[in-house]
């Protein structure tokens, strides 16, 4: 069956009762954006005993035709205009997966039809989406996840547990890293929005946002102020037009006076030591290295290395299963609004301290949390 059939008779079977159809105890949920994000999040709802995917919506025919294929046991409805879905009565969930700079906008509507949200990150890719998303989420009676999907990393919430409990004394600085081997591909499925900075943010805001967030998480606080330097030292104007930097190194100061050291590229070799991702919390009494082996390394030349936080089987879709635990159980939002927002600005106050050159005060973004 073709792309425009399947529109067309499953477009019909929605108007004609779907809702009717539907179990109870399954949410209807719809999916916008089905590119490489999107379609790892429709594989996660589909293994959610307690969701259906009613509808799904991409503006791209080949990603829309594929998500529906992969949906097929729900029979949804495709829809090329995210509006429609936003207009679904029947519809009582949405992740929305799409270029970033589409975030905000999107969820704000779907959150004032009175749909639960699930937004990847960044929530926004300026100050202003941040602070009108964070408006509508908070006026809001449903639930509004973000999807900075490490808070449900049961590991590394046990490590920060024992670091705020004192393990490593009072946590005082944090060298972090996220280090590439490669540009995006330039030629990819993302390549037409990814390296235009209005609509990605660039690597900072739509990728580094992750790491950045672990950090506040860690630290407990958020920055109050930036600085640093980017820029494009390896991939210059390439591909043509590009807008976005290939690296960055920033110093950050939290609220509560912790330093946050982060660097980022995309041309580490493979082959070179020390290269991906780290996040090394350092304490007064020893540090951490939280993303990989949890364990906690003690000042001092007797110290020896012990095991901070014991290995645990980390499910896929976890914080997707979390959504729907809000949803139906009531269960708090592992990464609600403020998590989002505060992620989303710690990036765009680097990103903001890089493009002017200066230190950049948080209070500058002029967004309350």
């Amino acid at each position: 069956m073709n792309l425009q059939r399947r529109t067309f008779l499953l477009g019909s079977a929605a108007a004609g009762g779907l809702a009717s159809a539907q179990s109870a105890d399954r949410i209807p949920t719809a999916v916008i954006g089905t590119g490489n994000r999107g379609s790892y999040l429709l594989s996660g709802v589909l293994e959610q005993p307690n969701a259906k995917v009613a509808a799904v919506c991409d503006n791209k025919p080949d990603r829309l035709d594929k998500a529906a294929t992969a949906a097929a046991k729900d029979n949804p409805a495709t829809y090329a205009d995210w509006r429609k879905i936003i207009d679904r009565k029947d519809i009582d969930a949405v992740f929305i997966a799409t270029p970033p700079h589409l975030h905000s906008e999107m969820a704000i509507a779907a959150l004032r039809a009175g749909k639960h949200v699930y937004c990847e990150k960044p929530v926004g890719v300026t100050a202003a989406q941040v602070r009108d998303l964070v408006k509508a989420a908070r006026a809001s009676k449903t639930v509004f996840v973000s999807g900075q999907q490490m808070r449900s990393y049961k590991q590394m919430g046990e490590s920060v547990r024992r670091i705020r409990e004192g393990a490593i004394g009072d946590v005082i600085w944090v060298k972090a890293q996220r280090h590439a081997t490669a540009d995006l591909a330039h030629d990819g499925s993302s390549g037409d929005w990814y390296f235009d900075v209005s609509k990605s943010g660039g690597y900072l805001i739509e990728q580094s946002v992750h790491n950045l967030d672990a950090c506040n998480w860690v630290i407990g606080s958020r920055p109050s102020r930036a600085c640093g330097f980017g820029g494009t030292q390896m991939y210059k104007n390439d591909p043509p037009g590009r807008t976005i930097f290939d690296c960055a190194s920033l110093t950050y100061e939290y609220v509560n006076g912790v330093k946050l050291s982060f660097t980022q590229n995309v041309f580490h070799p493979r082959t070179l030591p020390f290269g991906n991702q780290y996040v090394y919390v350092y304490g007064t009494k020893g540090a951490v290295d939280l993303l990989t082996a949890a364990m906690l390394h003690p000042l001092g030349r007797d110290g020896q290395p012990s095991v901070l936080a014991e290995k645990q089987e980390e499910s896929r879709h976890a914080h997707i299963t979390a959504f729907y635990d809000c949803i139906t159980k009531g269960a708090p939002s592992p990464a609600d609004i403020t998590v989002g927002a505060t992620a989303a600005l710690t990036a765009i106050l680097g990103h903001e301290a890089m493009v002017k050159q200066t230190v950049v005060n948080w209070s500058d973004l002029g967004v309350d949390l």
